[in-house]
């Protein structure tokens, strides 16, 4: 699997809190429940799923 890229995201702190609201609730880190959240949106807009379907395997990684 190719090496993830990194980036700065800069949120308000009333998002952070709900992503990290429904990343808690799904046994995520917020990390990972923001790459769920835009592999979802992607294949919503296109049809297709976003690279390899690795949402998974960030379960309880640290934010």
């Amino acid at each position: 699997m190719a090496e993830k890229k990194s980036i700065l995201l800069r949120l308000p702190p009333e998002l952070w809190a709900e992503v990290k609201r429904f990343a808690d609730a799904e046994l995520r880190s917020v990390n990972g429940q923001i790459e769920y959240i835009l592999r979802e949106a992607i294949k919503d807009r296109t049809g297709k799923d976003a690279g390899a379907d690795a949402s998974d395997s960030n379960r309880n990684d640290d934010a």
